[in-house]
């Protein structure tokens, strides 16, 4: 899909990028990441052209970027920033819409495609006429990415595009930004300075110093391999545990052990329903399959009758959070099992404690 060859570029006397060589395969997502001033944004913007390079050359779907209008390679490819750059006057919607208006896109499929890409990246349609003022950093960060989406780009570059919002917030979309790749399987290069980052989300990791291609590799050799010492000390002494995040909650997800309800189904139902299959757990989904509560019945003791105990607010697990993250979560709750739900918080399934345990034994083995 993207292939630089002995790729250039010199601002005055300093060499910004030194004869970079790289392969990106179609639906890949390609981590770049390396100190600042390395090169890596540089690289990026070389891409579709919004700096141009001095030696080498640069093929995009078999063509040599430079035998294409600047201008229709970068509207056939979607770009996200850290900054955003959403226009303030501009509504949700005429936001999103710039790039499909300026392709002639008929006014009824403008709409159909962005009822579709709001939803994707879980913005509901009453976002639609709201002004970015009126957003969060999270949602301004949704909206971006739903603009550099919105005329079904093959290639997205982003360019640290979660580096201002808080951490919280920040493994939130992290996390929505990997269901949505499974669904879109677009081919992504992704800038990013924390090595956290690269290893939850890439398929592969570049890893750049001083303008120079050090290694680039799966995200699992780059780890268990690293081509020197500065990559050693870029992954930190703990990537034996950093290994864990290869490793999703999806991988773990548990279909029985528990029932699941009607969350209009009275209590007394759902108790008798435990009893009658022997089962401990129950979850109470709506009719969109949204999880709303969880009901648990406990053992009885010679000191203790059995409890029905119901849980308006269960704690829940993301299909993408890593292994460390559902460790985390699992710990805090004091749990051995939660809900797994997916971005729309749907109801999948449950991963239980034990499992996570297993994957950490085997992760402690590596060299």
């Amino acid at each position: 899909m993207i292939e630089l060859t002995n790729v250039t570029k010199k601002f005055g006397n300093k060499i910004a990028v030194n004869n970079f060589s790289l392969h990106i395969e179609k639906g890949s997502l390609t981590m770049f990441i390396g100190p600042s001033g390395c090169g890596k944004t540089t690289t990026l913007r070389m891409i579709n052209r919004l700096t141009p390079f001095d030696k080498g050359n640069i093929i995009v779907n078999d063509t040599p970027i430079n035998d294409v209008n600047p201008v229709e390679l970068r509207r056939n490819i979607g770009y996200v920033i850290q900054e955003i750059g959403l226009f303030p006057h501009l509504t949700v919607f005429e936001n999103v819409a710039i790039v499909p208006r300026l392709l002639k896109w008929e006014q009824k499929k403008i709409e159909r495609r962005i009822e579709e890409i709001l939803e994707l990246v879980t913005l509901n349609q009453s976002f639609a006429q709201k002004y970015p003022l009126q957003l969060s950093g999270g949602e301004k960060q949704r909206v971006g990415l739903a603009r550099a989406l919105a005329a079904e780009p093959e290639i997205l570059l982003m360019d640290e595009p979660f580096g201002a919002i808080d951490p919280i917030n920040r493994l939130k979309l992290q996390d929505s930004f990997l269901e949505i790749q499974e669904e879109i399987k677009k081919t992504i290069v992704f800038v990013t300075h924390d090595i956290n980052e690269a290893i939850k989300l890439g398929d592969k990791i570049a890893i750049i110093n001083e303008g120079n291609l050090i290694q680039y590799d799966n995200v699992s050799k780059i780890l268990s391999d690293p081509a020197n010492e500065f990559v050693e000390n870029l992954l930190g002494q703990d990537r034996n545990i950093k290994a864990l995040s290869l490793k999703k909650a999806k991988d773990y997800v548990l279909k029985d052990g528990f029932i699941t309800v009607l969350d209009t189904e009275s209590r007394e139902s759902v108790e008798k329903k435990m009893k009658e299959k022997n089962i401990k757990i129950a979850f109470a989904l709506d009719e969109n399959n949204h999880l709303k509560s969880r009901f648990v019945l406990e053992k009885a003791t010679e000191t203790k009758k059995q409890k029905f105990i119901y849980n308006p607010a269960p704690w829940i697990i993301e299909r993408q959070n890593n292994i460390n993250e559902a460790l985390s979560k699992m710990l805090e709750a004091g749990e051995k099992q939660l809900p797994v739900v997916n971005r729309k918080k749907e109801f999948v399934g449950i991963i239980k404690l034990s499992n996570i345990f297993e994957e950490v034994n085997k992760k402690t083995n590596i060299s």
